[in-house]
């Protein structure tokens, strides 16, 4: 006898964005899609068809994080933009946001462990599966969060996401910021906050041929001057507009936190994420211009 026919690749995809969009679990999704008809319209499903359960939409994610196509999406996703009239242009502006996922209820010794780069010993094979050992603390602001980073560089004309890439979140903004400069982009000019500001990226920048506008930092015993604060606020009109990028992602997630273990995984929903963001962008500048 045969089995149920597979679900149609191009409607599990759409699942993983409304999915990435609204921040769903497997089992929201699945209950989401049977629930809303503007998910199920989406989707080009009519009331009684067949909807993928959890188990399905789960399998699909795993596949997506096994062949890599996450990234290789998102990527022919940008060489389509170009082809559409949406070149990367007038600059990028590169920063990174806190991506919470559940914590860890660990031992301090074992937490030491995972700290070390490896797992508690007396850890059964299906214990190490459910814990996160990749994802990490900081701090910013005075409080305290646990997960990863979304690092990205968007361009400033459109405010897509160019680029992207994903640490755990105690990683320091400024490691990764020459990886996410954008060749493509159509002005060597580069944003960012003081975060990213020190004589060597200077350096870095003005080497590899882009135009520096990081912000200013004051010490504690060298406060910013007048003349470096105006040019902060000036920096800050187009900086700010990153700021636009993770605010969407987030209202639109309703700033929960990402169910995701381990650094792989946690990449493949963020980039999903990243993608969804891009997509949507997509479909409201395409039909702001008909």
């Amino acid at each position: 006898m045969a089995g149920r026919k597979p679900f149609d690749v191009i409607l599990m995809f759409k699942m993983m964005v409304l999915q990435s969009l609204y921040n769903l679990s497997d089992d929201q999704t699945e209950q989401q899609v049977l629930d809303r008809l503007s998910f199920m319209r989406f989707l080009g499903l009519e009331l009684g068809d067949a909807v993928p359960d959890a188990k399905t939409i789960w399998l699909f994610r795993e596949r997506l994080k096994d062949a890599g196509l996450v990234e290789t999406i998102f990527e022919k996703f940008n060489a389509f933009l170009t082809q559409h009239g949406f070149a990367a242009q007038k600059g990028q502006i590169v920063d990174a946001s806190i991506v919470s996922v559940p914590k860890q209820r660990n031992r301090r010794d074992e937490n030491e462990k995972i700290k070390q780069g490896d797992a508690p010993d007396d850890w059964s094979e299906a214990k190490r599966r459910q814990k996160d050992v990749d994802a990490r603390w900081t701090k910013k602001r005075g409080v305290t969060y646990y997960g990863y980073k979304n690092h990205i560089s968007v361009d400033v004309k459109h405010k897509f996401v160019r680029s992207y890439t994903v640490t755990d979140a105690a990683v320091h903004d400024s490691q990764v910021f020459e990886e996410l400069l954008d060749e493509s982009n159509t002005s060597r000019d580069v944003w960012a906050d003081s975060a990213y500001r020190s004589e060597e990226k200077r350096q870095s920048l003005k080497a590899a041929g882009f135009r520096e506008h990081l912000q200013r930092k004051g010490y504690r015993n060298r406060p910013l001057t007048d003349w470096e604060q105006r040019g902060n606020r000036t920096r800050a009109r187009i900086r700010s507009r990153v700021e636009h990028v993770f605010g969407i992602q987030a209202k639109r997630a309703g700033y929960g936190i990402v169910h995701a273990v381990g650094l792989v995984r946690a990449s493949v929903k963020i980039g999903l994420r990243n993608l969804a963001y891009n997509l949507d962008r997509y479909a409201g500048l395409a039909q702001a211009a008909t």
